[in-house]
């Protein structure tokens, strides 16, 4: 055998890499390394990018921009588990990059990521998969995405993972999801509440933290909170609650429970089992602010079933309630409050609060805090609506002051509850008086102007419920508030036109108010109202009836008619007829102008420097011509006023000469003021003097409009008028027989107008002729009545109705209505002769 030859070793291929160690510096050649087909580069790089991502959110930004993310993203779903762990790891971080989670969303990389989360992947996988997607979850679009790709499932069953980085990630990209109502609704198909329920048992108390958040999220829903009811879950919450250790969690839990409460099933439950009860003590007594304001709200939510309430009046929450009203801190006075308003739709409740809580609530009126003071007006608006005890409570505690206050707020619901106060409180008359007293109408003038319906219905509405006298009409008149009030008429907000239409109606019981509102467009404006079936209401319409009947010249100018309940008072002028939408100037503005061929303006006016003759057997001796008429006319206002109808009947003299009309009348006033002055002499002077200040009172003239003018304008006086009355009232008024008495009147009218005038003579009762002369002499349109002395129809039938209404003090209805059949059967009889076709129409020309 030869010698064997050792076998030289073969030279390594030529075609084959020798392996390399490559040790990088940079992060884009790392970067570059994703690409590689290698898993072993892929696994390393991936690994080096972790770290670096690690270190802080730069380091984020620059993967971003070195393109790091696109080539990442495919390594999700690469068949090697390191390589696939590892770039998990990687989004797990990068995702808390707003930048990078836009970009993974414009990828769509939900499925790839939600696919980690299967049973076979590592914990690891599990932890970094749901921890992208809880850091994906806060935004919407990522939400849907999630929801889409079937991330919930999957999610909820880690829930019982052993890993607490896995059961954190999964219960806060729950919590994200479940802000929506579908995700909500998936939820309880899932059966998620009882491993949300078991993580209440964790160690750790962010995990406990974030599971009692989602709860209160889902338990929104009456399902999920049947669920947890059924899974012994408020046990779980009240025991945290009782966990001192656990404070960090109560107000959380108390969250929950808030929303646990409003089932009526539940409440009953807690009740049952004690939980109820230790929920207020835990309220009432605890000293963390944050948890008694959440304890309030959950009994606000639960206070807002009826039975509810009923059960929570039964365990005495009003005491609680009341307690943390003394809290120094703003939010639990806000919170309590709050309850209190809702508990006190509970009648009991109501009336516990007017001993104890009405008080408390006006000191929180006075904050410095805007919602302190809101949610304090609002309890003590529930609180005394329709509850008069409470008003006055209200009222006694002081609350009025506060309460005006607040009308001029910056807080629309603050202004809206003190005016509901406010009006409630008004309904009585003494409360009313002293809301006066505190200038409660120059402050609604801003809530009038306010932009917020709210606060614009309750503004009116407080106005209907404080105009009722005189003088409050007044001060809201002098105060500009009748401008804005005008103006919510044309709302297109119902509730606001309904209350402004009340306010107006109420406004317009005063004639000097009625005729401001008619200058400001009320008419017009209610008119256009009541013509639309939808905007009219049943305010509208009475409102509109309410002006033209307290300022009567306009009624008689728009419709050419009077009722019998319109008493006419001094101040009335019959101008003439004029078309809807014509305004009507005032009397001040007739006086003032020229004489022209126009109609004469009638004037009603009773007032006069002139005494009456003295009568020795009748006690109206004393009774001077002008305060004659004005005392009947005062009669009338105190009827009226019992019926909410005030009538303006104070017009005195002119200051400036006029004209004199004919010797005979003059002749008449001398010997009336003679007789006068003759049956003075017997009296004492004490009781001369005390008559002669009532009358110098009765002659107190008042302004027509508005303002304050440098020289006072009176309208002209009708002395004729004044005597005719004092001849009236002791010839006619006598007559006890009805018919007979009006029959009287109608002759007595008929022959101071003219007498009758037979057809053949027509032509010589040169009523216009007279009429021209009388408006030469006093140089106006504007003629008194009594000065007319050759009158047709109409001029008899307005002198009839104011003379009869004049005297006539007891102004019994029946008569009145007779009266007014009668007048212008009587004045035609009278006047019969008189060719009705020769007669002019009452016109304006």
């Amino acid at each position: 055998m030869g010698k064997k030859i050792k076998k030289e070793a073969e030279p390594p291929p030529k075609d084959v890499f020798d392996p390399l160690t490559i040790e990088s510096k940079k992060a884009a050649t790392v970067v570059l390394m994703l690409n590689s087909p290698e898993e072993e580069i892929l696994a390393k790089a991936c690994e080096a990018i972790y770290r670096f991502a690690l270190k802080g959110e730069e380091n984020k930004a620059t993967l971003l921009e070195l393109g790091a993310v696109e080539p990442l993203t495919k390594l999700l779903t690469h068949e090697d588990k390191i390589v696939r762990r590892n770039a998990t790891m990687i989004f797990g971080i990068l995702a808390s990059n707003n930048d990078v989670k836009k970009l993974l969303r414009e990828l769509d990389v939900m499925s790839s990521v939600i696919a980690q989360l299967a049973p076979e992947e590592e914990v690891v996988i599990h932890e970094f998969a749901s921890l992208c997607l809880a850091n994906m979850s806060a935004e919407y679009t990522s939400k849907v995405q999630i929801f889409e790709h079937g991330g919930l499932e999957p999610l909820i069953r880690l829930l019982a993972s052993p890993d607490p980085d896995v059961k954190k990630n999964s219960i806060e990209c729950i919590y994200n999801l479940v802000q929506d109502f579908q995700c909500r609704a998936t939820v309880q198909e899932l059966n998620a509440v009882p491993p949300i329920l078991d993580l209440l048992k964790s160690e750790y108390p962010i995990i406990q933290l974030l599971a009692l958040k989602t709860l209160g999220v889902i338990t929104n829903d009456k399902e999920s909170r049947v669920m947890l009811r059924d899974n012994q879950g408020m046990d779980h919450l009240i025991k945290i609650l009782e966990t001192k250790e656990l404070n960090d969690l109560h107000i959380e839990a108390l969250s929950v429970i808030a929303n646990c409460l409003e089932d009526m099933d539940t409440l009953v439950l807690i009740q049952q089992t004690g939980g109820l009860k230790k929920l207020l003590s835990f309220a009432e007594n605890s000293t963390i602010p944050d948890i008694q304001k959440n304890a309030a709200k959950a009994i606000t939510k639960a206070a807002y079933d009826p039975e509810n309430r009923k059960l929570f009046h039964e365990q005495e929450v009003e005491k609680c309630l009341v307690a943390l009203l003394g809290s120094e801190n703003d939010g639990t006075k806000i919170a309590a409050s709050q309850a209190i308003s809702v508990m006190c739709e509970n009648s009991s409740s109501k009336e516990f609060f007017n001993n104890q809580g009405i008080p408390q609530l006006i000191q929180s009126l006075r904050s410095d805090n805007e919602e302190v003071r809101e949610a304090a007006a609002l309890a003590l608006a529930n609180l005394t609506t329709c509850n008069a005890a409470n008003a006055n409570a209200a009222a006694e505690a002081d609350a009025i002051d506060p309460l005006i206050s607040i009308l001029s707020s910056k807080r629309d619901g603050a202004i809206a509850s003190a005016a509901t106060v406010l009006a409630n409180m008004a309904m009585q008359e003494p409360l009313r008086v002293n809301m006066q007293n505190h200038d409660v109408m120059h402050a609604l003038i801003g809530p009038l102007r306010s932009s917020n319906t709210v606060v614009q219905s309750k503004a009116a509405l407080l106005v209907a419920a404080t105009a009722c006298d005189v003088e409050a009409r007044t001060e809201l008149r002098n105060s500009g508030g009748l401008g804005p009030l005008v103006e919510l008429l044309r709302s297109k907000n119902d509730e606001v036109r309904r209350h402004a239409s009340w306010a107006v109606m109420v406004c317009a019981n005063d004639e000097l108010t009625a005729v401001e509102l008619c200058k400001l467009g009320a008419l017009e404006i209610l008119e256009e109202v009541n013509l639309s079936v939808s905007r009219k209401n049943k305010f509208s319409d009475a409102a509109y009836n309410k002006l033209l009947n307290n300022y009567l010249s306009l009624k008689y100018s728009l419709t050419g008619y009077l009722s019998s309940s319109n008493i006419i008072g001094d101040g009335f002028y019959d101008y003439g007829r004029i078309n809807p939408g014509t305004k009507l100037l005032p009397l001040k503005d007739l006086c003032l102008q020229e004489p022209s061929d126009l109609r004469a303006v009638l004037l009603v006016n009773s007032k006069s420097d002139i005494s009456p003759p003295p009568s020795m057997e009748d006690k109206s001796s004393d009774i001077g011509y002008g305060r004659s008429i004005s005392s009947s006319s005062s009669l009338r206002r105190a009827s009226k006023e019992k019926t909410n109808l005030h009538f303006s009947a104070g017009f005195g003299s002119p200051t400036e000469d006029r004209s004199e009309p004919t010797s005979g009348r003059n002749t008449a006033l001398s010997k009336l003021a003679m007789k006068e002055k003759g049956s003075r002499k017997g009296r004492g002077k004490k009781e001369e003097e005390k008559v002669k200040e009532e009358e110098e009172v009765a002659a107190v003239p008042k302004l027509i409009g508005e303002g304050s003018p440098d020289k006072e304008w009176y309208p002209p006086s009708d002395p004729d008028f004044c005597v005719y009355v004092y001849e009236v009232t002791k010839s006619i008024f006598p007559i006890t027989n009805i018919k007979e008495q009006i029959e009287a009147l109608a002759k007595y009218v008929a022959e101071k107008m003219g007498g009758k005038v037979s057809k053949e003579k027509l032509h010589d009762f040169s009523w216009e002729l007279h009429i021209s002369e009388l408006k030469f002499q006093l140089k106006s349109n504007v003629v008194p009545i009594g000065l007319i002395k050759q009158g047709i129809f109409y001029h008899r039938a307005l002198l009839f109705k104011v003379w009869y209404e004049g005297v006539h003090e007891k102004n019994n209805a029946i008569f009145r209505s007779w009266a007014g059949q009668l007048v212008m059967t009587a004045l035609v009889t009278e006047m019969r002769t008189l060719n009705k076709d020769q007669i002019q129409e009452r016109s304006a020309g």
